[in-house]
Order: C-alpha cells, then sequence, then structure tokens
C-alpha cells in the first residue's frame, strides 16, 4: 500500500498490482505478452465493480422516471444518488449535475441555447490547443448567428497558451470563453482559474472542458470558477457518458431547446428525452471505485476528502510512469516527443512520433508488444495542423491507474525496435 499526506493524517491508498486485479481487461494476452492498454487518454479499461452496478440496475430496477411504481421510484432514487457522487468528484452540489450522451452533444446543446442569445458581431474565444469537442459547437454559431471566433494561440515553443493573448482579444463584444483544462494531444495543464477570472471580469459566460483533466486531477469547480466544466465517465474508468457541472444561475439562464411537458427545473433541464440510466448508475460506480481505493476504516473521512487522497496519490504515481517514459524516449534515435516535459504542469499522456513513420504504422508493429496505443490527432486537429502533422498524425501513451513501470520499459523496447527499422 502507499501512504499520502493530508492534514496530518496519513491514508493508504491501493497499490497498483491490487487495483490491477479489478479490471478484467488486463487478463488480455496479445501473443505471449500481457496486453498493456496505453490508450486511456481515448478511453480507459473498466472496473467489475462499474459492470455490475450497470448490470444490477438493468437487471432489477430498470424503469423510466418520476413514476410512482417501485421501480421507477428506484430509478428516481438511483439518478439522484449518482448526480451525488458525481458532484463530490467534480466539487459540485447535487443540484449542479446533469448528464447526457457525451461531453460533445452535451455542449453542442449549452452552446445552441447560449447561442439564441447571440447578436451578429458577439465574439467567442476559443483556443488553438482544445479538443475540438470545445470547438465545433462554438464554429457552428458562428455559421448560423453571424458570431465571430476569436483565437486564443498556442505557443509552440511552450505548448501553452501564448502569454498575454487572451488579455488582447478580451473585449466588450465577448460573449463565451470556451477553453480546455487540459490537453489530450500534448498533455498540458492550463491555468483555467487565472482564464476563467479574466472572462468573467469581462462579462462572458464559461465553459471548460475538463475530458482530459478529470482523470488525472482533483477537478475543483468552485476553484475554477467557470459557469458550466464538462467531463466524460469513460476517461475515469466508467461508462460512455457525458457528465456537466452548470452553476446554477447559468443553467437556469439558458434557452435550451426542450420538449415542452419536459421537466424545466435546474438540472434536468440540461437533459434531453430518457437518459442512459444504467449508464449513469455505472458512472457513479467508477467514482465510487476511485474513492475505494482508500480502505473502509477511513469512512469517517467524506467522499470528497477520500477522493482528494486518491487521486494526489494517482497523480504522483503517473507523474514517475510520465518521466520514465519521457526519459526513456528521449533516448530513443529518431523519436521526437512534443508536450511540456515533466516537471511542469501537465498529464501523464505523451504523444511522439518515430521520423519516417506514420503514427498508424507505429501503432500497428506495437501491438506485436502488446502494446495498445493510440495514433491520429485525437480530434485535436488544430494543434496537428500547427505541429504540421494532420496527415500522420502521432502516437499518444497515456499512463492510467494500472499502469506499471514493468510496462512502461516493454513499450520503449518496443519503440526502440520500431524507431531502428525506420533508421
Amino acid at each position: 500500500m502507499s501512504t499520502t499526506e493530508s492534514s496530518g493524517e496519513a491514508v493508504s491508498v491501493a497499490s497498483v498490482s491490487d487495483i490491477r486485479a479489478q479490471f478484467p481487461a488486463l487478463q488480455r494476452w496479445e501473443g505471449s505478452q500481457a496486453v498493456a492498454y496505453f490508450d486511456g487518454p481515448g478511453g480507459t479499461q473498466v472496473p467489475l465493480s462499474v459492470v455490475n452496478a450497470m448490470s444490477e440496475y438493468l437487471l432489477r430496477h430498470n424503469a423510466n422516471t418520476h413514476w410512482a411504481y417501485p421501480t421507477s421510484v428506484e430509478t428516481d432514487a438511483i439518478l439522484l444518488r449518482s448526480r451525488a457522487i458525481l458532484a463530490d468528484f467534480l466539487g459540485a452540489t447535487t443540484d449542479q449535475i446533469a448528464f447526457g450522451a457525451n461531453m460533445t452533444t452535451l455542449l453542442f446543446h449549452i452552446a445552441r441555447a447560449i447561442g439564441r442569445g447571440l447578436r451578429e458581431g458577439d465574439e467567442i474565444i476559443v483556443t488553438e490547443l482544445d479538443h475540438h469537442a470545445n470547438i465545433a459547437p462554438w464554429q457552428a454559431l458562428a455559421r448560423e448567428r453571424g458570431v465571430v471566433l476569436r483565437w486564443l494561440p498556442l505557443d509552440l515553443k511552450t505548448f501553452r497558451h501564448e502569454e498575454g493573448a487572451l488579455e488582447r482579444l478580451l473585449s466588450p463584444r465577448t460573449k463565451v470563453v470556451a477553453v480546455g483544462a487540459a490537453s489530450n494531444i500534448l498533455g498540458t495543464v492550463s491555468d483555467v482559474a487565472g482564464i476563467v477570472a479574466k472572462a468573467r471580469a469581462a462579462g462572458a459566460i464559461t465553459v471548460v472542458d475538463a475530458v482530459h483533466f478529470a482523470p488525472h486531477h482533483l477537478v475543483d469547480v468552485q476553484a475554477m470558477g467557470a459557469d458550466f466544466v464538462l467531463c466524460s465517465a469513460y476517461k475515469f474508468y466508467g461508462p460512455h457518458v457525458g457528465v456537466v457541472y452548470g452553476r446554477t444561475e447559468a443553467t437556469a439562464a439558458l434557452d435550451l431547446p426542450r420538449l415542452e411537458p419536459a421537466p424545466d427545473w435546474v438540472p434536468e433541464r440540461l437533459e434531453t428525452g430518457t437518459q442512459n440510466h444504467e449508464g449513469i448508475a455505472g458512472a457513479a460506480a467508477a467514482v465510487e471505485f476511485l474513492t475505494g481505493l482508500v480502505p473502509g476504516d477511513t469512512m469517517a473521512f467524506s467522499r470528497r476528502a477520500r477522493l482528494a487522497r486518491v487521486m494526489t496519490e494517482l497523480q504522483s504515481r503517473g507523474d514517475a510512469l510520465f518521466v520514465q517514459l519521457w526519459e526513456g524516449l528521449q533516448r530513443v534515435d529518431g523519436v521526437t516527443l512534443y508536450g511540456p516535459p515533466p516537471g511542469t504542469p501537465r498529464t501523464a499522456t505523451l504523444s511522439f512520433r518515430v521520423n519516417g513513420l506514420a503514427s498508424e504504422e507505429v501503432a500497428r508493429a506495437l501491438v506485436a508488444t502488446g502494446s495498445y496505443v493510440s495514433h491520429g490527432d485525437f480530434y485535436a486537429t488544430t494543434v496537428a495542423r500547427k505541429l504540421g502533422f494532420a496527415e500522420e498524425g502521432f502516437v499518444r501513451v497515456g499512463c492510467a491507474c494500472y499502469t506499471t513501470e514493468e510496462e512502461i520499459a516493454r513499450l520503449l523496447d518496443g519503440v526502440k525496435t520500431v524507431a531502428r527499422g525506420a533508421a
């Protein structure tokens, strides 16, 4: 067991081997090698407890909501409990959490509602660092409403937002600032609280994509200060469900497309149609999995306090694995790394290229070593274009709670072999 320190209390966090025992997917083999899943930034593996929660709902409680018979009442209770659990995960309150098909769908829905109040010539600030889920909804408003997009530029030397650029972009015409908390392609963690504070001082609505941030750092929506913060449960060991925090007043003010008989109260007014109830139960179970990585005798701690301890420890482990990965790849001839170095605000996610090879070729070759890695632009298309590899793409490696040093070492050996073959 490992320990973390907080307020003078030492609390144990489950070992990597104990964590790995909860993931059936880790029993998969590729030839003579156990599979090492480095594709977490695109979606993590799922512990058995999450699958059991979804099965339990479907087999014993499956119903639609707000009716008087027992399984409907039970469904209402499960959804309310799930809101409370995800509220603890994000540092919110239960009535500030809503669910949807995925983060992208939720954000298109929110952006459309915001757009109803915008006029031609109003401005929205987006960033070159972001996943296009936080760009395309605003591009749609530019086409449909005549609003103007302003781009917060990416500094290709620091792999961060260009210093001082936001202040130059903000104006009385700025109505929305949309920013990512962390880059899913470069691992960059941005100063969201600072960006949001400046945007709100200018009177803008603030929207934060925390999809890549949430699996690596404890989200605190109060500290961020944004109007809306979105994430996806499948990035933190859950099913394919989107989650959105909406500041109560901001959610109430939205002119949302909705059916007349549908709920019009916060937070359910953000949700359209019948929700993925089993997925919502699974998203809550994913948070409970993380909470449960500290032992049962710490139940006196709140869920949020236990999550803080777990996320701090997992971040520390991820940072150590990232150093091993970064330093190992730096020593491989023909490999180029992209993103901020270790020791700077970032996640344990790294994109790289092997000179002379398309990213898909590298990913296919690494399968023989049992290493599953992602390839392409990961919908961070603007970043890929600015770096000059929109077609060839990048190889992306992410460290999750189940990643081991041995898996990193095996991956490094595989990349060395691929790079030698390309030389």
